[in-house]
């Protein structure tokens, strides 16, 4: 086993499939309790099975107000200590349609912003609320939506503004409250292999990154650096 997160507890909005998953298997695999909340009552026993006895799974709805605190909490009871808040939401099982904007009707641009904004400000206001509650620091980590091509190459636009809101709520909350040893940062990814996304994290919730806050790591395999090159 290796010592990254020893004695963290974690919760993983997320954390039953894909990225959060792999990340939650890292987490443990570097020591950590973690909580994982995920959608599927299925996909959350699974997650428990794999993951072990230092892990608990709670189902439910990261859009719902009282979702995460109550994982929060769940965490609090079970390994006595909440310590970070990974923010990787899953992908919908009926995902909200966007596209280029004269064909974007509102209904499906308010699901996407719920889908990556909305659940990501709830989960970081409990883990903040939790945190100055308990007079101590933590660690808060998001991870910053894909935005894929359409058709005519351009970016999604509902996603794509979710991208960029992720990163500038971040780094507000991180500015805000740096003073609480709160610390807040993003991971932004092009990937197709959730475990790329596994070290990042690691390191972004243990205490080799305590001076690290409000930044933005783009795991992307240099794709964005070659882009800017041609």
């Amino acid at each position: 086993m290796e010592t990254w997160l020893t004695n963290k507890s974690i919760v993983v909005i997320g954390g039953t499939t894909g990225t959060g998953l792999s990340a939650a298997q890292a987490f443990v695999r570097n020591g950590a309790n973690v909580v994982v909340v995920g959608l599927s009552p299925e996909a959350c026993l699974m997650a428990e099975l794999n993951l072990g006895s230092t892990a608990r799974a709670k189902q439910g709805d990261a859009t719902q107000p009282q979702m995460a605190l109550d994982a929060i909490q769940l965490c609090i009871r079970e390994f006595g200590s909440f310590d970070a808040l990974y923010h990787a939401p899953e992908a919908a099982e009926n995902p909200p349609t966007d596209g280029p904007l004269h064909n974007l009707d509102l209904e499906s641009w308010r699901k996407n912003l719920d889908l990556h904004l909305t659940s990501l400000m709830l989960s970081n206001q409990a883990a903040v609320r939790t945190f100055m509650g308990m007079s101590k620091g933590g660690s808060i980590l998001n991870l910053s939506p894909e935005t894929l091509s359409s058709d005519n190459n351009l970016a999604t636009h509902a996603t794509a503004t979710s991208k960029a809101a992720v990163i500038g709520f971040s780094k507000s909350i991180a500015a805000a409250y740096s003073g609480h040893d709160i610390r807040i940062n993003v991971i932004s990814a092009d990937t197709s292999a959730p475990a790329d996304l596994d070290g990042a994290a690691v390191y972004l919730l243990s205490d080799y990154a305590r001076y690290t806050n409000g930044q933005v790591l783009v795991i992307d395999g240099g794709r964005s650096v070659l882009e800017e090159q041609f």
